[in-house]
């Protein structure tokens, strides 16, 4: 069977939000706010440099039903990654949109390009690098459960 990234990206999302739905406790969801219908423009977004990265904040928050839903995106520039490999207990699935990343999971790597989608469970090490020289990448974070 040929499946899409929108056939994945499909099944995904309401996978993630069944299993995830009951683990936000009502403290974490009280101090954050409810996500509403809105849109963002890529020039509003607040930017946060951190050496030759850059991240943009989109939102944090929960939705009505209290699963907590946060997005960000990053542009690392060559040869950089945002942070050593690590774990937490929320999933991230992160879409490259220029550039290339190198996506590790548990050890094992995967070289993503534009269009490219990489999933981290819940509590499995993972990490992102941008593996070129001379060329910056960007991608968007969307993390879905409670981020710690």
């Amino acid at each position: 069977m040929n499946t899409t990234r929108r056939d994945q990206f499909t099944f995904l999302l309401p996978a993630l939000a069944a299993i995830a739905a009951g683990s936000a406790s009502s403290a974490e969801a009280a101090d954050l706010p409810e996500l509403k219908s809105v849109t963002y423009r890529f020039e509003d977004l607040p930017s946060r440099p951190s050496g030759k990265n850059i991240s943009h904040t989109i939102f944090d928050g929960h939705l009505r039903t209290g699963f907590r839903i946060e997005a960000h995106e990053t542009e690392l520039g060559p040869g950089q990654e945002p942070h050593p490999p690590h774990h937490h207990e929320h999933e991230e699935m992160m879409m490259i949109v220029d550039g290339t990343l190198d996506f590790t999971v548990n050890g094992r790597t995967t070289r993503l390009g534009p269009g490219g989608l990489g999933f981290a469970g819940s509590n499995d090490e993972h990490g992102v690098k941008n593996p070129s020289t001379d060329v910056r990448a960007r991608y968007f974070v969307v993390a879905f459960g409670p981020v710690t």
